[in-house]
């Protein structure tokens, strides 16, 4: 996985990598595996997110310099993009893996969120993509021939209560990636969404309900869910050149989930509970 030895697939490739936290995170996983693939990059999170997690031993194992980076402040982007500049000239990869709500942080109800966090999520979760994309590209450091991968998840399509408005978040998440795809696609960039099954992050930890979200997700996918390090090995593919002409999609990576009903365990279970409910009754 992330530490095996690698095929050079992302040899001589520089990029830029958002989100990393702690060694548990998608965009931690995947930094060690582009890593292990030959590629240089530099790692960025909120100044917030790099006082309470562990960026400078992730930046000591991979040799990434560190930018902080509020990604919902304009004049921060752009700076950021200069130093980047500075330090690499183009880049060939981008990993946007950056998502946050108050509303679900602070258990708010669908039906009464308060549309000022509402608003932060978006701008967080979603709006950031478009930002860090066309502030990149105004300071001329994505290459041709380029790719963008952000980390999406299934609740931008299908309801799941506990997410909230990151299921909106999700949603617009992806329509950013699409319409940029295709203003980007005359110069060979791809811009796509990688729909990633429940992981065990930091992140997801914090959704109340994660645990149950996680469960039934790995009882219906008939593969079970994908761990960070194997998503981390599907987004090198994404970000290699043995994937040119993919853009503009939402791909599922989630162990046939997305495709799946339910699998007669799952069926015998529920018929054995609800019979077990009935005759208490």
């Amino acid at each position: 996985m992330a530490d095996e030895q690698g095929y050079g697939l992302l040899k001589g490739k520089k990029g830029l990598i958002f989100g990393a936290l702690d060694e548990r995170s998608i965009a931690w996983r995947i930094a060690l595996a582009c890593k292990r693939e030959g590629a240089e990059f530099s790692l960025s999170n909120a100044p917030v997110a790099l006082r309470f997690g562990d960026l400078d031993e992730l930046s000591e194992k991979t040799g990434a310099e560190v930018f902080p980076c509020d990604v919902t402040n304009e004049d921060e982007i752009e700076e950021l993009m200069e130093n980047v500049k500075e330090e690499h000239g183009q880049i060939d990869f981008m990993l946007h893996a950056i998502g946050m709500s108050p509303n679900v942080r602070k258990k708010q109800d669908y039906k009464e969120l308060n549309y000022q966090w509402m608003q932060q999520t978006m701008d967080i979760s979603a709006i950031s993509l478009h930002k860090v994309i066309r502030y990149a590209d105004e300071a001329d450091i994505l290459a041709d021939g380029g790719s963008i991968v952000a980390l999406s998840y299934i609740g931008a399509h299908r309801i799941f209560s506990k997410y909230s408005d990151m299921n909106d978040a999700k949603a617009l998440l992806e329509s950013i990636a699409r319409n940029y795809g295709s203003r980007l696609a005359d110069r060979g960039i791809r811009v796509n969404t990688v729909s990633q099954a429940p992981t065990k992050t930091s992140a997801g930890k914090g959704i109340k309900g994660f645990d149950g979200m996680y469960t039934f997700a790995d009882k219906i996918a008939p593969m079970g869910n994908p761990t960070a390090d194997e998503c981390a090995d599907y987004c090198v593919t994404l970000f290699s050149d043995l994937t040119r002409k993919v853009t503009m999609q939402n791909l599922y990576h989630d162990g046939g989930f997305v495709t799946s009903g339910i699998d007669e365990q799952m069926i015998n279970d529920l018929a054995k509970i609800y019979a077990d409910d009935e005759g208490d009754e």
